[in-house]
């Protein structure tokens, strides 16, 4: 194991800890547990970047370490089916060998449609295999089986590790709901490991800063149902396109009142797909229409994408009145079938902003009206979790550091002894046995930004500070054509602008930058012989300098040399 500045005697350990996203962050979760020399990776996910206007899509973590002791990896253990648990999983595959991918219910289907969209996925060898909660899988002494958990997503599933040194327990994403809208949870099978004895706890910390109870998932499903009974008009509701338990409550309102239903946004339309081929959506063929007839119905539900104020989201365009399909009439009704991510409270009220001026009516999730529910449970339910388990070690994780911190108190007020607990970064590697849980160093790990489809890999600092810079400064082109033997410009170069200035309205400028550029080039061929790319060094150093003097901007300089 290659370790960052060791602090142990590694052969102390039999049980290895270090996640490689899901700490510090909220989302990219990738935890790797290493027991007597195998690896299993539990979950594979992504990130969403807030620099998606630069053309990052995704965050993923750095695979380094995965790839250079691919040989002792057993598989990969996915929990449930959300883009933060297995949307890294085909980027995984491009670099990695990974023997077999166990995988859940709907988080099945989800990830075939995923891996399918990745036509460039070299290793296509990786199996997988369906489990259930009842599943059991052997390898060596350790012994993996599966709790299965209330969320906003069916089919999550918690994983033991059953070890000669005690149980290992890892909760996935999850909520105390004693009214699912699915199967109930297992919790009679965490009485029973706690009785064999639970050696570490990692447990879900994203509400942990939260006091209050999280509603039953069921609940909300009635109150939507009085909201579409209620509202004539059409409605226009947005919600998490991973929210597979709101989506159908949604669907199941919309037949019940006897609505159509239309869908708008890439991911929505997945889900839907995917969730209607696998029999969880009852749809039935004349309940969804084609987008582009939806004025015909004024009895109609248009479920959209966009609750996070996304600006390229359906919802977003909607509200700018750039959809091509859904203009908004006076009468409409939005409905935000969620509620805001830390971060995004911003963009969600400029969104909320524009649609007040069309004069249409605006439903939010608030005390009065249950439009949502969180997946995640908050302080009772994480105290529930560790009461239950009654574990030697806690680790939290799944949440920034105020809220893994929050988790830590939590578990100290439960009875866990301060000095049996962990608050960790990505990347740093912890050790477990019987006796002592350690921090013994660092793994690789990072952050890697996906373009696009991924193919171009990791998009470095230095492209996304030029794709800044060209977003807010523009770009000049200066194309110069010369005469070596005669050492001279032939004519004025060149000046192309994008982003810049606006070229019609500063003629003057042109010619003097055009002028300048002239000079500048002459003077220096005529003094020394100069290679093509020390002279674009000589323009873009000159011009840097002069056009800020000008204009006080800094555009991207790219000096185009012809040689005559």
């Amino acid at each position: 194991m290659k370790i960052i500045h060791p602090k142990a005697n590694l052969q102390d350990f039999d049980i290895f800890f270090c996640a490689l996203g899901g700490l510090g962050e909220v989302g990219k979760n990738m935890y790797i547990f290493e027991i007597e020399k195998n690896i299993f990776i539990v979950d594979a996910g992504i990130l969403f970047s807030e620099n998606i206007l630069f053309g990052v899509n995704y965050v993923i973590p750095n695979y380094e370490y995965l790839l250079e002791n691919e040989s002792r990896i057993i598989g990969l253990f996915v929990t449930h089916g959300h883009e933060d648990h297995i949307g890294g999983i085909p980027y995984l595959l491009k670099k990695v060998k990974i023997p077999k991918i166990f995988v859940s219910g709907i988080a099945y289907d989800l990830l075939e449609v995923k891996l399918s969209e990745h036509k460039d996925i070299i290793n296509n060898l990786t199996k997988m295999e369906k489990y259930n909660n009842n599943s059991k899988y052997k390898f060596g002494n350790t012994e993996i089986s599966f709790v299965r958990l209330n969320h906003s997503i069916p089919d999550m599933f918690g994983i033991i590790f059953k070890t000669k040194n005690g149980n290992v327990f890892y909760t996935g994403d999850f909520k105390i709901d004693h009214t699912p809208v699915g199967p109930v949870a297992e919790y009679e099978k965490l009485t029973e490991i706690q009785k064999e004895g639970v050696l570490c706890l990692l447990s879900d910390s994203t509400n942990a800063e939260k006091e209050e109870f999280i509603q039953s998932e069921s609940k909300i499903g009635a109150s939507i149902n009085d909201l579409f009974s209620q509202i004539t008009g059409r409605i226009i509701i947005v919600t998490f396109a991973s929210n597979l338990y709101r989506i159908k409550q949604i669907i199941e309102s919309t037949i019940f009142t006897k609505r159509k239903l239309a869908v708008f946004g890439r991911s929505m339309e997945k889900t839907i797909e995917t969730g209607k081929n696998n029999g969880y959506f009852k749809i039935s063929n004349d309940l969804i229409v084609n987008n582009n007839i939806i004025n015909k119905y004024n009895d109609i539900t248009l479920l959209c994408t966009g609750s996070q104020g996304e600006p390229l989201a359906a919802l977003s365009r909607i509200a700018n009145n750039t959809h091509k399909q859904i203009k908004l009439n006076q009468g409409d009704t939005v409905i935000f079938s969620s509620s805001p991510i830390p971060g995004n409270q911003d963009s969600i009220n400029k969104i909320i902003d524009l649609l007040l001026k069309i004069d249409i009516n605006i439903i939010t999730h608030g005390p009065l009206i249950n439009t949502h529910t969180s997946g995640h449970g908050s302080q009772n339910d994480l105290k529930l979790i560790l009461s239950l388990v009654k574990p030697k070690y806690f680790i939290p994780v799944h949440g920034e550091h105020r809220m893994l911190t929050k988790h830590r108190q939590l578990a100290i007020d439960c009875g866990v002894l301060p000095e049996n607990i962990l608050v960790l970064d990505n990347g740093q590697l912890v050790g477990l046995n019987d006796q002592e849980m350690k921090l013994l160093g660092r793994l690789p790990s990072g952050n890697i930004q996906i373009d696009g489809s991924g193919i171009g890999d990791d998009i470095g600092n230095l492209i996304l500070k030029e794709r800044r810079t060209l977003s807010e400064e523009g770009l000049l082109s200066v194309i110069v054509t010369i005469d070596y033997k005669k050492k001279k410009v032939l004519n004025f170069p060149m000046i192309i602008s994008r982003g810049f200035i606006y070229m019609k309205g500063n003629q003057k400028l042109i010619r003097k930058i055009s002028l300048e550029i002239k000079k500048k080039v002459e003077e220096k061929i005529q003094k020394q012989e100069i290679i093509k790319l020390s002279l674009k060094k000589i323009i873009i150093d000159y011009l840097t300098s002069y056009i800020y003097e000008l204009t006080l901007r800094n555009p991207i300089i790219v000096p185009i040399i012809l040689n005559i």
